[in-house]
């Protein structure tokens, strides 16, 4: 499933709302910790496609279906027409942004980005652990680098 991001900073709250809605029928309660981690990775990458590429973008989530396992993997992916690649940058403790792909190195399991047509893809996946539908957390995440400072795409 996808969403059409316009290149506006309003699209972010749009697209909150609508990766919320799209757990219903995933078989990930809408209060469970993998669905917050989940909707906040949503908010930091489409936020950088809004912010960094001034490009309209897609965001595609791949969600569970109903009857799937206890593990399951949750992948998100906002690509857009940008050429720029993400590039990792320290700021300090000062600096009222950069943090957005710090965040999403500490909270998904996995990320990246790879080209895509004249554009590319950033994405990142979620495990969930065993566990009931409800109380299930995410398994865990990537460590930030760049000693404890935060990084994001310029």
């Amino acid at each position: 499933m996808q969403l059409e991001i316009r290149p506006d900073p309003a699209e972010v709250g749009r697209a909150r709302r609508w990766a919320r809605s799209r757990l219903a029928g995933s078989g990930i309660g809408v209060d469970e910790p993998l669905a917050e981690t989940l909707i906040l990775l949503v908010s930091e990458l489409v936020t950088n496609a809004v912010v960094h590429t001034g490009c309209p973008a897609v965001l595609r989530l791949s969600l569970p279906g109903q009857d799937a396992a206890e593990e399951v993997t949750v992948r998100l992916e906002v690509a857009d027409r940008s050429g720029r690649a993400p590039v990792p940058r320290c700021v300090d403790g000062d600096a009222t942004g950069g943090r957005g792909l710090a965040l999403v190195d500490g909270l998904a399991d996995r990320w990246g980005w790879s080209t895509e047509g004249t554009g590319k893809r950033i994405w990142c996946e979620l495990d969930r652990c065993g566990g009931p539908s409800g109380s299930a957390a995410p398994c865990g995440g990537g460590a930030a680098t760049c000693d404890g400072l935060a990084y994001e795409a310029v």
